[in-house]
């Protein structure tokens, strides 16, 4: 109905009653409110969208996209990104020794208990996350969060006093169990983001993430065996000398802790309670449509009924697609980079490996930072990572090419690779832009804000069992390349090759949801038996 500018008496009367009446105007507003690529902003998880839109009584369409970005609450989420990669790569530098310290093992065994032990942070998270994702819709998103983030803090400050191979295996697996922060996490970005703003946040939540992928390694490192590593000022200090790698699990703990404190006091709730759960008392007869509104939420969506939600499955395809082929390039590059030259690698010192990784880092910031929000702006969600499909087989061919050249030994090869090599691999980080393009096809999808934290849980379980299984897999893979010199040692680079080619393709079946431009189509609310 339209509301005149007259001030007659039945029409103000009218007015009232469809501002006064729930459920008309939950319809109203669901119907015309699109679902945003970050995350379905709905009447019941944004009143003052509601209110304008039930208020003014039109097809607002935009309205959505007009939220400014709370870049504190994004700040703060993304500082409790980082403890998940900071708890899951501390142990990294120091694993391998703290293995065969506890469990007096040869040196040829000391590889299969520390790759189990890494893996089970992983194996865990993975069996658990789709609880947290439940928790997470059931109770809200802060409680969950905090909860979460005290476990992760605690069992990860544990792990420095394990003397034997079981108890880091439990407390490895402790802290597994409650890496649910991440998808917790990326619920409430999403649930803060807009259309127009939803590139901007997760490049920061990408970023956050690299950032604690630094700090892990950084503090294992510099911190474990304090003792020797530090004499003068932990010399003689009988716990340290006992517990030579608590320190590294101690200061990972309390930067965990810490974050669950900000968010404990500074993060706000992004799940909001539908009023409608909460019925009337006494409802008239002639208020009938107010005491529908007042029912209980029909049933929450069961995980099968979401997976077959139009467009979840290929959205989650892509999306373990890109995560299996980022974990096996992470795993493979490094041992390529140091393996000579005359057996297909780069003959790379651990400087220069240092620093080619150093490069990489960077130049992933920068496309996440810069360059993926206005590329996403003018192409899209879907465009991004179609142009990210196709510039991966690309990139995936770029290293034994360069092999290729150092491969003439000559000193006009080398001046070649040095100036070729890391404008190739600053150019080719591009791709990783298609870590976050994925993220936002997942939100675009989404059938309600209310299977918002399910749907995120359902792919961070695919990401935590492609992370445990991927590096064992493509690091066994380049080692039989190399070895039986398959394919002149570059095998392994076809796989890979072969497998950004399957993206390259799947990548043009994203649904429309994620496409430039795309608005939700109204449809019309489902009528109540009278």
């Amino acid at each position: 109905m339209t509301i005149t500018n007259s001030p007659d008496e039945n029409d103000i009367n009218k007015a009232d009653e469809v501002n006064s009446d729930p459920k008309q105007a939950s319809a109203s507003a669901s119907e015309v409110t699109p679902l945003l690529a970050a995350s379905p902003i709905a009447t019941t998880a944004d009143p003052s969208v509601a209110s304008a839109v039930v208020g003014e009584n039109e097809p607002l369409l935009s309205k959505p996209d007009e939220k400014e970005l709370p870049k504190f609450q994004i700040l703060l989420l993304c500082f409790g990104r980082m403890i998940e990669p900071i708890a899951f790569f501390s142990i990294f530098p120091y694993i391998n020794q703290m293995v065969q310290d506890n469990g007096q093992l040869e040196e040829a065994d000391v590889g299969f208990y520390a790759g189990f032990i890494e893996s089970n942070f992983s194996l865990v998270q993975m069996l658990v996350m789709m609880f947290w994702g439940r928790a997470a819709d059931r109770w809200g998103r802060k409680p969950v969060l905090v909860a979460s983030l005290i476990g992760l803090s605690i069992s990860t400050s544990l792990f420095g006093l394990s003397r034997t191979i079981w108890q880091m295996n439990l407390l490895r697996s402790l802290a597994g169990v409650f890496a649910g922060t991440i998808v917790t996490i990326r619920t409430m970005i999403s649930e803060h983001s807009t259309a127009k703003t939803q590139a901007q946040a997760f490049s920061w939540f990408a970023f956050s993430g690299n950032v604690g992928m630094f700090i892990g390694p950084l503090l294992g490192g510099s911190l474990v065996d304090p003792a020797h590593q530090y004499p003068r000022v932990f010399g003689g200090v009988k716990f340290f000398e006992e517990y030579p790698y608590i320190l590294p699990s101690i200061v990972a703990g309390c930067i965990g802790l810490a974050t669950a404190l900000v968010a404990a006091l500074f993060v706000e709730e992004t799940l909001k309670k539908d009023k409608r759960s909460h019925p009337k008392p006494n409802p008239t007869d002639d208020d009938d449509t107010e005491a529908t509104a007042g029912a209980p939420k029909r049933a929450p969506m069961s995980t099968l009924e979401l997976l077959n939600s139009p467009g979840v499955k290929i959205v989650l395809y892509n999306y373990s697609h890109v995560m299996l082929l980022g974990f096996a390039y992470t795993a493979i590059v490094p041992i390529f980079w140091f393996t000579n030259v005359k057996l297909g690698g780069f003959g790379f010192s651990p400087l220069q490996i240092s620093l080619m990784l150093g490069l990489t880092g960077i130049s992933q910031a920068t496309w996440l930072l810069f360059i993926f929000p206005p590329l996403t702006n003018h192409l899209g969600t879907n465009g991004v990572l179609r142009a990210a499909g196709t510039a991966y087989p690309f990139f995936m061919v770029i290293m034994p090419f360069m092999n290729l050249i150092l491969y003439q030994d000559t000193p006009a090869a080398r001046t070649v690779f040095w100036i070729v090599m890391p404008i190739l691999l600053v150019l080719g980080s591009g791709v990783s832009i298609a870590f976050t393009g994925v993220q936002l096809a997942l939100n675009d999808v989404s059938p309600s804000p209310e299977t918002l934290g399910m749907l995120n849980a359902m792919a961070l379980t695919a990401m935590s069992g492609l992370r445990a299984f991927c590096p064992a897999l493509f690091s066994s893979l380049f080692a039989v390349s190399v070895k039986k010199h398959l394919l002149w040692g570059y095998l392994v680079w076809l796989i890979l090759a072969l497998l950004a080619g399957g993206f390259t393709i799947s990548s043009r079946f994203l649904p429309q949801t994620s496409e430039k431009g795309y608005e939700r189509v109204a449809t019309e609310p489902e009528q109540e038996d009278e």
